[in-house]
């Protein structure tokens, strides 16, 4: 596996390592398929599909297979909290922008410097929560990966991954650990092409547009690794009556 100078550095990522790496190398047997990788270096904002609690695990090791620093968006709350925050902090997670304001704005802006300086890459799950489509296809998204992505010129890298919903389903409670080591694909995308919404960053229309063109990479991606097509229209929770944050209720 090929190493970038971020993993090759010591840090605490080495120590979560040597617990989580082991653990779901346990639960799943990661497979990558296609010829396209994480860049070597440099700064990215990656995008991944999410309908199981246990999508982070997977997808924290399949960045960190690929040789990169796996960092998430997390919420801000988080940061606060004892002992976890000091953690979140020395890992470069980056603390989730509150709702669409001059602060928060500012916020994206400066969270984009940050990782362009560094060289980091941070994954957003543009869905914001567990997908409510019934047949766990991306659903519709929001802009938080697009913001940072534009704010800073960062090439923004859609994601997916299928068979996580076979090791813990969407809700479910407890994994199913057996058999061990089911199959996980994973497939990474070209970078979304943003180049034309650049001059008009900062308006809604250019959000909208950049967070469509995110959830149909998405999807695409999903098709083929599903060998299957998805619904003609994504899902709109709102359409159908479901809250669009927290757990979907029966």
């Amino acid at each position: 596996m090929r190493a970038s100078a971020e993993k090759t550095r010591p840090s605490l990522f080495w120590l979560l390592a040597v617990f989580v790496v082991p653990f779901v190398s346990y639960t799943a047997r990661i497979r990558f398929v296609g010829s396209r990788t994480l860049p070597r270096d440099g700064a990215f904002v990656l995008a991944p599909n999410h309908y199981s609690e246990f999508d982070p695990l997977i997808v924290a090791v399949a960045v960190w297979k690929q040789g990169r620093a796996p960092r998430f968006m997390a919420k801000e709350s988080l940061f606060r909290v004892p002992v976890l925050g000091w953690a979140l902090r020395r890992t470069g997670m980056i603390p989730v922008a509150r709702a669409a304001s001059l602060a928060a704005a500012k916020q994206t802006l400066a969270q984009s410097k940050e990782l362009v300086e560094h060289g980091r890459g941070v994954i957003v799950y543009p869905e914001g929560t567990l997908t409510r489509d019934p047949d766990l296809w991306p659903m519709r998204g929001k802009s938080g990966a697009v913001r940072l992505a534009l704010a800073g010129d960062i090439p923004l890298i859609p994601m997916v991954h299928w068979g996580t919903q076979e090791i813990m389903g969407r809700y479910q409670k407890g994994l199913s650990l057996w058999p061990p080591r089911k199959k996980v694909q994973v497939l990474i995308g070209d970078p979304v092409d943003l180049s034309d919404l650049k001059a008009r960053k900062g308006s809604h229309s250019a959000m909208v547009e950049a967070t469509d063109r995110l959830m149909a990479a998405m999807t695409a991606l999903l098709e083929e690794v599903r060998g299957e097509k998805a619904p003609a229209e994504r899902w709109n929770p709102a359409e159908h009556g479901q809250k669009e944050t927290g757990r979907l209720d029966s």
